[in-house]
């Protein structure tokens, strides 16, 4: 199977699974709870987040694809389960923490990550340099991923018991 019939495969299903975790539980805007948070400074505009992460989903896929497509390229198998590996630590990640409000959890879970996606990356390169350089946007948004998470974590403490707009019911 050629690069290209792989990439079509890959880079839709990656893509499709980065927003089925991403619908999951509201997350951004549309959850009450981080709304209610206290964000740091160089936290972006929502409309950034969905932007980063479809470009770094399609990007990943490429990268994934060609790892694939290199068949009897040593290390191909391990290169493979390491990239399965983080992105399932990915997808984990957001109900963890919109979902489950989980935020020194999830702090956790980013470095966990990013570590693996190092990992992954180094093996990448010595199947496929381009394949690595398609990671490295990927490595950069985790560590400023990871850096959001740990601020919200330092500035919001109580975050997991943090219930807005709880709403009482008056029987008369």
């Amino acid at each position: 199977m050629s690069f290209l019939r792989w990439a079509i495969v890959i880079v839709p299903l990656i893509l499709l699974l980065g927003f089925g975790s991403g619908r999951s539980v509201p997350s951004g805007a549309d959850n009450g709870w981080y709304r209610a948070l206290a964000k740091p400074e160089l936290t972006p505009p929502g409309w950034v987040f969905p932007v980063a992460w479809t470009t770094l989903y399609i990007l990943i896929g490429l990268a994934l694809a060609m790892i694939v497509h290199a068949r009897g390229a040593k290390g191909r198998g391990a290169a493979i389960g390491l990239f399965v590996g983080q992105f399932v630590l990915n997808l984990a990640w957001t109900p963890l923490f919109f979902g489950a409000h989980k935020v020194g959890l999830a702090l956790f879970v980013i470095i966990a990550i990013l570590l693996l996606s190092i990992a992954t990356t180094v093996v990448f390169s010595r199947i496929r340099k381009g394949a690595a350089w398609l990671m490295l946007p990927y490595l950069v948004w985790l560590s400023f991923a990871g850096v959001l998470n740990w601020r919200i974590g330092q500035l919001n403490p109580d975050a997991e018991r943090l219930v807005p707009g709880a709403q009482t019911s008056q029987m008369l």
